[in-house]
């Protein structure tokens, strides 16, 4: 089965030499008020040493427990806000939530359309309040552009050989167990299927990455969406970009294109670091990430129900000065999803017997996760100011972890 799945990933070995290459935008400084701030991207190319991180210290307020994410030195709140719900019509959640120390904003042009990204520069809408927050943003789609060239080539070939891929898609699949019960979780409706044209792609690679490595469109589809991004959200730069959003197998962080297009927009001013979030195989794409030495942060699937298989992959990443952000830690035992109700009784039951006591199953889903020392902070959707009080509850606590 390992022979199987090191030739599936052969035609991909190219990629390697990627980490090798030193960024050309060493010594260049970010433009306008991003000229102040500290990059130690180059820095993890040589043995990551924690303690000679300078650190980045914004919105620090009393009440607020703050962990280093990696090697980027900034020094972000236990609970970030996740851009999902931000919208340009209910965005006064995320004031409150800076005033309480939130000091990390996520946001996406997937979000509302790009609706996100603009409700995020109603409240950072001066220099001043910009210096007191770190921004992230995604490049959403950009697996598209692989998938849509290899469907496009999986057309015009026999039906007996678009059999054989479709097999050998789903052997792939299989062999990294990336639908296991337990280690996949359904977060959203239609999940299940997000992963299926990516395998695809992976079963084609072997014959066929030849005519899609080094395909322009990528940069293209990068550098547009992050030049939409800083239109709507009204910012020079974002402190981390990442790309792919959702990633779906190693293959997706490991396109050397996506790290041209950083690099180039890096020595343009308009990103810090590099990132990758991702909810499917998260363990598979969170080592192919510090693997690659180009990724900075990961923002992963990880709770109470898929830890397990997630805590060697998130302890190798940290070593390596990876940050890791965890997401849906509270939807494992909590969804605003109707399609998806209800959830599963047994994992909140598992929750309450592993952090016994009267506090809400999602609250003690975040606490379990902050009690790994390698994670530097949950995201978590603020929704309104009850989620703000509840979520933001946690923070600095320590617990003594029951068996679950």
């Amino acid at each position: 089965m390992k022979e199987k799945n090191k030739k599936s990933r052969s035609p991909l070995s190219r990629r390697n030499f990627i980490a090798a290459t030193s960024a050309s935008a060493a010594g260049i400084g970010l433009s306008n008020i991003s000229t102040a701030l500290p990059s130690v991207r180059e820095s993890h190319r040589s043995e990551y040493r924690p303690e000679e991180v300078i650190k980045d210290w914004r919105n620090q307020q009393e009440g607020m427990a703050y962990r280093q994410l990696g090697r980027t030195g900034m020094m972000i709140s236990e609970v970030v806000n996740g851009g999902d719900p931000v919208r340009s019509d209910n965005y006064k959640q995320v004031e409150m939530a800076i005033e309480r120390g939130v000091n990390y904003l996520d946001m996406a042009p997937a979000y509302g359309n790009g609706d996100c990204e603009v409700a995020y520069s109603k409240v950072i809408d001066s220099s001043s309040k910009r210096l007191k927050v770190f921004m992230t943003t995604k490049v959403s789609g950009i697996q598209s552009v692989r998938d849509n060239m290899y469907r496009d080539i999986f057309k015009g070939l026999p039906s007996e050989k678009q059999n054989k891929i479709m097999a050998r898609a789903a052997e792939i699949r299989a062999e990294r167990m990336v639908d296991k019960p337990g280690y996949f979780l359904l977060y959203w409706p239609g999940q299940d299927r997000s992963m299926d044209a990516c395998f695809v792609s992976n079963a084609m690679a072997p014959d066929y990455a030849h005519k899609v490595d080094g395909s322009r469109e990528y940069g293209e589809f990068m550098m547009k969406s992050v030049e939409g991004s800083l239109k709507r959200a009204k910012t020079d730069h974002f402190d981390i970009l990442m790309s792919p959003h959702g990633a779906n197998s190693a293959e997706e962080v490991e396109i050397p294109e996506i790290f041209e297009s950083f690099d180039r927009l890096k020595q343009q001013g308009k990103v810090r670091f590099l990132g990758a979030s991702t909810h499917n195989d998260p363990a598979g794409v969170l080592r192919s990430a510090t693997d690659s030495e180009k990724y900075d942060v990961v923002m992963c699937a990880y709770n109470v129900i898929n830890g397990g298989y997630l805590d060697e992959a998130i302890r190798n990443a940290a070593l390596q000065g990876v940050g890791i952000i965890a997401m849906k830690v509270a939807m494992a035992v909590a969804t605003h999803h109707e399609a998806i109700k209800p959830i599963p009784n047994w994992r909140i039951e598992k929750i309450h017997r592993i952090i016994p006591g009267e506090m809400k199953a999602p609250m003690k889903a975040y606490l379990w996760a902050l009690q790994n020392p390698n994670i530097s902070a949950v995201i978590s959707n603020l929704w309104n100011e009850e989620f703000i009080n509840d979520n933001l509850s946690i923070v600095g606590k320590k617990v003594e972890l029951m068996p679950g």
